[in-house]
Formats: structure tokens, C-alpha cells, sequence
């Protein structure tokens, strides 16, 4: 399904600023919130990724700015994060939601609840998404490709904790290890997101050298990526485990993989149907032939001209398209036959036709003498 274009999503014009997409962004998410619609959590679920999925182009000048000048396609091969498949827990730790909404205040007010009681169980890697171009014959047939990729692994100092070599992650002295803090207002009591610690439970005093702290270092590498048969240009690979690592317990993330498929010289795709244009001669459409038709893997089959082919005409090879990618079997292989008509004759070949118009009693244009015919009737006896 067509993405909805990202200003419409959040009802902003193109001129918005950023603190409007900002305010935009925040009234959007607090109306699709899924505990604010208990009866209708999953339409919730799916209208708040698309709005942070729009925030998260809208929001950053890099990306708004290819978003503005190439939309949609413009954004392939960014480090824009995915949201297929993805929790409404994932969403949500893939922004700073506590700065976002002040805090992480905006929730726990609104739903007597808060994102830092979600983030006390190990969370899943972050997903990542890129594009990959394919030839023609690679999304037909199939291929194994080198993809270069760049993520966050673990630290192998600190192993992920974030700690000095030797040390520890420490507890929280704010909120004694409980990721969050409790406020009375008036009637109402609300936890938010412990400022300290983010909602962690424990804090870092010695921080690790090599990664400062984070658990995780900078990575750049490449991994081998199975295509299997028949994808299209437009669909999208879904690899496992190929994104960022998760908390201790947690499984890692995502990669997903959005495919561009190149044009081929000869052949045009049609869902799992090959459709290309054979020229015949008016002597092979009107008598009927065989003609060699050239095929995808690069072998030839023979096809039959039936006598009295018009320009246009379809013929199928069953079973010569694309292998279907969901189901057994195979597309056809459609060719549209073009009569060619002969941009010079040779005095024979316009002899015959001019024959061929008299027993047809179709009318044709008089034949025209040539420079030397002209020359014979006015100085050869």
C-alpha cells in the first residue's frame, strides 16, 4: 500500500516549521495513543507509527529536505529507522519521548501510566532499513549480494554495560533502582521516567573508555544477503536479526532491505508475466513462420506466426516469465508481434506488391520514375 504523504499525516503545510511539526507531532501521538483507545488498539497502534515515522523525516533537515525534492524514493538508503512489524514499545524507544513530551510527563498524565515502566524489561534492538538495487535478471532469478551496512554493536570493552573494565553499573540513587519516579498532583498520582537514570534503574560512574559510556560501538561491515526469485521492484526484505543489538535477554533488531530493480533492454515485467515485441515482415505475418524469440536465462524458443498475424498481436509461451515468488510455477512469457514494413523496396519487391494491390483492387501511389528513367524519355529513342 502507498505510503500518505508525510505533511498530510500530520496535517502541517509544506512550509511548517519546526516547532510546529513539533506541536503537531505531539497532539497526533497523544490522540493514537493505544491507551487512549481501548477499543480500537490496533488501528491506534498502526495511525501512531505512521505519525512518528512522518515526525522522524519532518523533524530532521537532512531528510525533510530529500523528502521535499524526491518524496517517498528519496529516502531509500537512509538511516531511517523501520517501523514494519514493530511493537508500539519499539516505537516508542526508537524516540526520546521523556524530552519529547517534557520529561516523560505527556503520558503518565494522560494514562496514568509511563514509557519508563514499559523500558524495565529488556528491550529489542533497534531496526534499520536501507535500499538495494538489483539487475533485472537478479530479481528474476534470484542472487546472493554483498550488502554494506553500518550499526552499533556491543562494546567489547565493557560488554554492552556501559561500565569501565573492572566496574559496574551502579543503582540509581534517585530512584533506588526503579527507572521511575512517583508524583502526587492534587487527586492524581503519576510515575514518570526517573530524570537520573532514563528510566534504567542504574546509572554509570565509571563509564568505559571506548564507548564513553553508551554499551555500544560504531560498526561498518558487510553481509551476504539471500534474494530469492521473483522479488519485485518496490518490495522489501525483511533479514532478522541483521539490525542493532538488544538489551542482555533482548533480541536484536531488524534490517529492512527496500529493492530497486533496473530496467531491462528487451523485457518488461508484469506482476510474474515477461512482455516484449518480436518484428516479423509482412511476409512472414500474412504467410505465417517460425521466429526465434530471445529469453531471460539467454537461450531462444521458437514461436509460430499463424498466417494472416496482425501488427499487435499477442502470443503466449507458457510458463517463460518469472517464477512466482509465494507459489510454485512459473509466469508466461507474452510477445506482442510487430509487423515491420521495409522502409525502401527494390524494383522486385515493388513489383509484387503492386501486383498483389491490383488483385486486392486496393489503390496505391503511381509509381515514380528515377533520375535515369526520367533521362531515357527525353534522349534515348
Amino acid at each position: 500500500m502507498a505510503k500518505r504523504d508525510y505533511y498530510e499525516v500530520l496535517s502541517v503545510g509544506k512550509n511548517a516549521t519546526s516547532d510546529e511539526i513539533k506541536q503537531a507531532f505531539r497532539k497526533l501521538a497523544a490522540k493514537f495513543h493505544p491507551d487512549k483507545n481501548p477499543d480500537n488498539k490496533k488501528a491506534a497502534e498502526e495511525k501512531f507509527k505512521e505519525v512518528a515515522e512522518a515526525y522522524e523525516v519532518l523533524s530532521d533537515k537532512e531528510k525533510r529536505q530529500r523528502y521535499d525534492q524526491f518524496g517517498h524514493e528519496g529516502l531509500r538508503g537512509t538511516t531511517m529507522h523501520s517501523y514494519q512489524g514493530d511493537s508500539f514499545e519499539d516505537v516508542l524507544r526508537k524516540f526520546s519521548f521523556g524530552d519529547l513530551f517534557g520529561g516523560g510527563e505527556l503520558f503518565g498524565d494522560m494514562f496514568g501510566r509511563t514509557t519508563a515502566r514499559r523500558r524495565r524489561g529488556p528491550r529489542r534492538g533497534v531496526s534499520l532499513e536501507r535500499g538495494l538495487t538489483l539487475t533485472f535478471e537478479e530479481a528474476a532469478f534470484g542472487c546472493k549480494k554483498p550488502v554494506e551496512i553500518e550499526r552499533n554493536e556491543v562494546c567489547p570493552a565493557c560488554h554492552g554495560s556501559g561500565a569501565a573494565p573492572g566496574s559496574s553499573p551502579a543503582q540509581c540513587p534517585y530512584c533506588r533502582g526503579l527507572g521511575e519516579v512517583q508524583q502526587s498532583r492534587g487527586f492524581f498520582t503519576v510515575r514518570t521516567a526517573c530524570p537520573r537514570c532514563r528510566g534504567k534503574g542504574t546509572v554509570i560512574e565509571n563509564a568505559c573508555p571506548k564507548c564513553n559510556g553508551a554499551g555500544r560501538t560504531p560498526w561498518q561491515g558487510t553481509i551476504d544477503v539471500t534474494v530469492p526469485p521473483g522479488v519485485e521492484d518496490g518490495e522489501t526484505l525483511r533479514l532478522r536479526g541483521e539490525g542493532e543489538p538488544g538489551d542482555p535477554g533482548a533480541p536484536r533488531g531488524d534490517l529492512y532491505l527496500h529493492l530497486s530493480v533496473k530496467e531491462h533492454p528487451i523485457f518488461e515485467r508484469h506482476g510474474d508475466d515477461l512482455v516484449m515485441q518480436r518484428a516479423v515482415s509482412f511476409s512472414q505475418a500474412a504467410l505465417g513462420a517460425k521466429v526465434a524469440v530471445p529469453l531471460l536465462d539467454g537461450k531462444t524458443a521458437q514461436l509460430k506466426v499463424e498466417p494472416g498475424t496482425q501488427s499487435g498481436q499477442i502470443y503466449s509461451l507458457r510458463g517463460r516469465g518469472i517464477k512466482r515468488l509465494r507459489s510454485g510455477g512459473k509466469g508466461d512469457l507474452l510477445v506482442q508481434i510487430i509487423v515491420r514494413t521495409p522502409h525502401k523496396l527494390n524494383p522486385q519487391q515493388e513489383k509484387l506488391l503492386r501486383e498483389l494491390a491490383k488483385l486486392e483492387n486496393t489503390k496505391v501511389n503511381p509509381h515514380k520514375k528515377g533520375f535515369f528513367d526520367r533521362l531515357k524519355g527525353k534522349f534515348i529513342d
